[in-house]
């Protein structure tokens, strides 16, 4: 039974998209007979293969349900009880997980402000601070976002530069890859360059936001860095009793690089978005239109004139990302076509002229 309008497309969060194509085959593929449950699958054996093909031999992969199950239970896994995670203040695991870092992982998060997202290693001093007394929580893991809550992107070498200080300072190196595949896809690179080449020890590689139905996976690229992580997903009530779903669905989603493609795919209509606002705004057809961020992968930030937003949005749903300033945040996903874009422009267009 189909309830909604299938031609209806927004651009609130690329979570709003349906599952692709090829990942409902995966899963129908996987669903004939019977696989023994909690991850003793042949799928998740194979997943393992995949992933290691990825970033190593040495590679753990655990897959969760969602993303802030991946980051609790990457994080517990890398911190002792005392231990604290330095992140930057629009980090997901600060303002968007319900308190669950603090609540179901007990951690202490350690924020830091930022202008665009990116911490530096200059950012990071600022609350790496206090090792030994015991009146403050132990600074131990640094977390950094790819591609981060702004639409900004690391590249390799900030990330390798934020590797090499945190091991400086005697910390763990933590990433929040829920929008990896395009952060992958923007850098043209191959995905160790940023992750365990940079000196990353545990990944939150995201699948959801990139055409699965459901999983993440904690991907532990260092394994000297996290333990008790088969024991943690458990408690922390992430361990999926028939896995080889979770695990079916990322086999497809790398092995052909379907992860990449529909990474670029999602970069590229962003990119469409913004250079078409552009032009408009070049030609002085689109007044009172801004920017806030640069558009590194498939977000883009614009700063819109009062009312404009709430009459784009009875059309096109999309979230406010700092309304007293105007702020508003456009998300592309691997099913935005091109005439969704330039809909959108248009719509964009006829209520700044009015």
């Amino acid at each position: 039974m189909q309830i909604h309008d299938i031609e209806r497309k927004g651009f609130a969060s690329d979570n709003y998209s349906g599952v692709h194509p090829e990942i409902l085959q995966a899963i129908a593929e996987a669903n004939g007979g019977h696989q023994i449950a909690y991850g003793e699958d042949d799928y998740t054996e194979r997943l393992h293969e995949v992933f290691a093909g990825l970033f190593g031999d040495q590679v753990e992969v655990y897959p969760v349900f969602n993303g802030t199950g991946a980051n609790v239970t990457g994080l517990t896994s890398m911190l002792p009880r005392w231990g604290a995670v330095i992140a930057a203040g629009t980090a997901h695991i600060n303002t968007d997980e319900g308190g669950a870092p603090e609540r179901v992982g007990g951690l202490k998060l350690l924020t830091v402000p930022t202008e665009d997202g990116k911490l530096t290693p200059e950012l990071i001093d600022r609350e790496a601070h206090g090792f030994g007394d015991e009146h403050r929580a132990q600074p131990a893991v640094v977390s950094i976002t790819q591609t981060t809550e702004l639409g900004t992107l690391y590249t390799v070498e900030e990330v390798r530069a934020i590797g090499e200080h945190a091991r400086s300072l005697g910390l763990k190196l933590h990433m929040d890859g829920a929008r990896i595949s395009n952060a992958a896809a923007a850098l043209g690179v191959p995905v160790r360059e940023f992750t365990v080449d940079a000196g990353v020890d545990v990944l939150s590689f995201g699948g959801t936001k990139n055409g699965l139905l459901f999983g993440e996976a904690v991907v532990v690229l260092n394994p000297e860095a996290s333990q008790g992580m088969k024991y943690i997903r458990k408690f922390d009530m992430q361990l999926a009793s028939k896995m080889r779903f979770i695990s079916a669905q990322f086999i497809r989603l790398i092995e052909d690089d379907l992860w990449l493609r529909s990474g670029a795919h999602a970069n590229a209509m962003a990119h469409r978005l913004r250079a078409t606002l552009e032009a408009g705004i070049d030609a002085g057809e689109l007044p009172g239109l801004g920017f806030a961020y640069p558009t590194d992968a498939n977000g883009v930030f614009a700063v819109l004139p009062a009312g404009v937003a709430d009459r784009l949005r009875e059309r096109f749903r999309f979230y406010d990302w700092d309304a007293a300033a105007g702020v508003v945040r456009w998300m592309c996903s691997f099913d935005t076509t091109e005439a969704d874009i330039d809909a959108f422009a248009a719509a964009i267009r006829t209520e700044l002229q009015r």
